[in-house]
C-alpha cells in the first residue's frame, strides 16, 4: 500500500503524526508537513519560556523526524487561504489537522475585557511574528489569574530583568521592552488549594534561583481537605508541589527586588477599572465545601494592580473547510475521525482541548494515525487524483505562494545561530528572528525587499 498524507500543522503533535505515518512497516507512506509560519516546531518554539532551555531540548528530536527522506515540509502556506481542504484531497489520500491551539479564552467577568490573555504574551516575549513587538510594562504591580505553568512562566518574566534573560533567544525588542520592566509586585491567584495547582514541581522550584524573585506564600493558604491529601498520597507531582509550597511559605523573605505572590483560595470576580484603565482586581475568598470543591466565603479583597493577566486556557481556531465545535474549540472527533468528512483527521490540542503534556500529545497521535492506516487497509479513503508529488508544489509555485522548505529552516537557523554568536553575550546559542519577511529571506535565500 502506498499513501500520500498531507498533515497541517508543524508543532509536537504534527511532527509526532507524520513520524509514527513514515515509520510505519507494512506500508509506504509519504508525508507533506504544511505549517503557516516560516518556521516549524510550533508551541516548542513560539509557547514555551525563553529561560527554559531544557524543555526547548524537544526540538532536537523533532529535528531528526523532520530529516527524514519520506517527510517533507512545506512552510508559510496556510491552507484554507493559499489552498483549500477540498483541493489538498486532491493530492493527497488522507489530511490530518494538528493545528493547536493559540489563542486566549476569554476571562469571563466584569471588566474581563481589559486582562491581557497569556498566549498575547508568550507570543510577544517568544519572538512569534503574528504578535506585538512592543509591550507596555510600566505596571508595578501585576495580577496574573491561574496557577499552571503557563501562569508561571508569565509570572517568572515579568519578575525578572531584561538582562537575566539577555543570555537567551529573544530578539532585541522583547529585550528593550523588558529592560523597561517596572514590576516590582508580581500576584498570582488560584480560586483553590496548593494540592490542586497546575505546576510542574522542578518549574516551581526553579522560581528560587533567580537572585531577583523572592517568593512569598501566606501560611493560612496552606490547607487541604480530604480529598487533598488522597490527591498528594496518589501523584507525586502533586505532592512535590505542595511540599514546595510550604516551604516558600514558611522560610525568611529573601532580599530581592521582586515578589512573586503566590495565593491560593482567591477566585478573581471582577478587573477593576477608571476610565478604561485596570486599577485592581477583586477576589472572593474560597474555602472547601468537604465535597472536593472550594465555595466563597463572602470575603472581598481589592488588591491595586496596573495589569491583569489571565492565564485560563488555550483555544484553538478554526480551519476552513473542517467541520469546527465553537463551544469546545475544537474539531468534532471520535478519537481520531473528523465527524463527517470522510478522509479528515485530527490529533493535538485541536482534537481533544489545550490539555496534557508531550506524552499525552505521542499517544494521540498514535490513536489518530492507528484510525488513519486501518481505513487505508479497508479500502475506505478516496484515492489521490494526483501521483506526482511535485504537483502540489508546482500549483503553489502558479499561485506565487513564497513557501519555505526544511532545506530552508536549516538557513534561518544558521542565520538564527549566527546572530546569537555575534553578541557579546558568552554562551548565546542563537538570537531569534521575529519579522516574517525576514525569515522568509533567510529560508528562502533571497534579500530583503525594503
Amino acid at each position: 500500500m502506498s499513501l500520500r498524507v498531507a498533515v497541517i500543522g508543524a508543532g509536537p503533535a504534527g511532527i509526532y503524526a507524520s513520524d509514527l505515518l513514515i515509520r510505519h512497516e507494512e506500508h509506504d507512506i509519504y508525508v507533506d508537513l504544511f505549517e503557516q509560519m516560516p518556521a516549524p516546531f510550533g508551541l516548542i518554539r513560539y509557547g514555551v519560556a525563553p529561560d527554559h532551555p531544557r524543555i526547548k531540548g524537544i526540538v532536537k528530536s523533532l529535528h531528526n523526524v523532520l530529516d527524514k527522506p519520506r517527510l517533507r515540509l512545506i512552510g508559510n502556506t496556510t491552507v484554507g487561504r493559499d489552498i483549500t481542504i477540498d483541493e489538498l484531497r486532491e493530492y493527497y489520500d488522507a489530511i490530518v489537522i494538528s493545528t493547536g491551539a493559540v489563542r486566549d479564552k476569554a476571562l469571563t467577568i466584569p471588566g474581563g475585557e481589559h486582562s491581557i490573555g497569556a498566549g498575547e504574551f508568550v507570543g510577544f516575549y517568544d519572538g512569534n511574528p503574528r504578535f506585538d513587538r512592543d509591550w507596555d510594562l510600566s505596571a508595578r504591580q501585576v495580577a496574573v489569574i491561574g496557577v499552571g505553568n503557563v501562569g508561571l512562566d508569565i509570572a517568572r518574566i515579568l519578575a525578572k530583568t531584561g538582562d537575566e534573560l539577555l543570555v537567551t533567544e529573544i530578539p532585541d525588542n522583547v529585550y528593550d521592552s523588558l529592560a523597561k520592566n517596572q514590576a516590582e509586585e508580581v500576584h498570582m491567584f488560584g480560586r483553590r488549594g496548593p494540592a490542586q495547582a497546575k505546576f510542574t514541581p522542578k518549574e516551581l522550584k526553579e522560581l528560587d534561583l533567580s537572585d531577583t524573585i523572592n517568593v512569598v506564600v501566606d501560611p493560612e493558604d496552606i490547607d487541604y481537605d480530604d480529598q487533598s491529601v488522597e490527591a498528594r498520597r496518589s501523584n507525586k507531582s502533586t505532592d512535590l508541589n505542595c511540599q514546595v509550597i510550604e516551604q516558600y511559605a514558611i522560610r525568611e523573605p529573601k532580599d530581592a527586588p521582586h515578589n512573586l505572590h503566590i495565593h491560593f483560595f482567591e477566585e478573581p470576580v471582577e478587573v477593576l477599572t477608571d476610565n478604561g484603565q485596570v486599577v485592581g482586581l477583586k477576589t472572593e475568598r474560597q474555602e472547601y465545601d468537604g465535597e472536593g470543591n472550594v465555595v466563597g466565603t463572602g470575603k472581598f479583597t481589592e488588591w491595586p494592580v496596573q495589569a491583569v493577566y489571565h492565564a485560563i486556557g488555550y483555544r484553538s481556531e478554526p480551519v476552513a473547510g473542517v467541520p469546527f465545535d465553537f463551544d469546545k474549540n475544537v474539531i468534532p472527533n471520535d478519537g481520531g475521525h473528523v465527524t463527517g468528512a470522510d478522509g479528515l483527521y485530527a490529533t493535538g490540542w485541536i482534537k481533544r482541548g489545550p490539555i496534557g503534556l508531550i506524552g499525552n500529545t505521542k499517544s494521540d497521535a498514535k490513536e489518530t494515525t492507528d484510525m488513519l492506516i486501518d481505513d487505508a487497509l479497508a479500502g475506505r479513503l478516496t484515492p489521490r487524483k494526483h501521483e506526482d508529488p511535485g504537483a502540489i508544489i508546482e500549483l503553489l509555485e502558479s499561485r506565487e505562494i513564497p513557501y519555505t522548505t526544511w532545506e530552508g529552516w536549516y538557513r534561518l537557523d544558521g542565520a538564527e545561530r549566527a546572530a546569537g554568536e555575534g553578541c557579546e553575550i558568552y554562551g548565546r546559542e542563537r538570537k531569534k528572528i521575529v519579522e516574517w519577511e525576514e525569515m522568509i529571506s533567510h529560508a528562502r535565500a533571497v534579500p530583503v525587499v525594503s
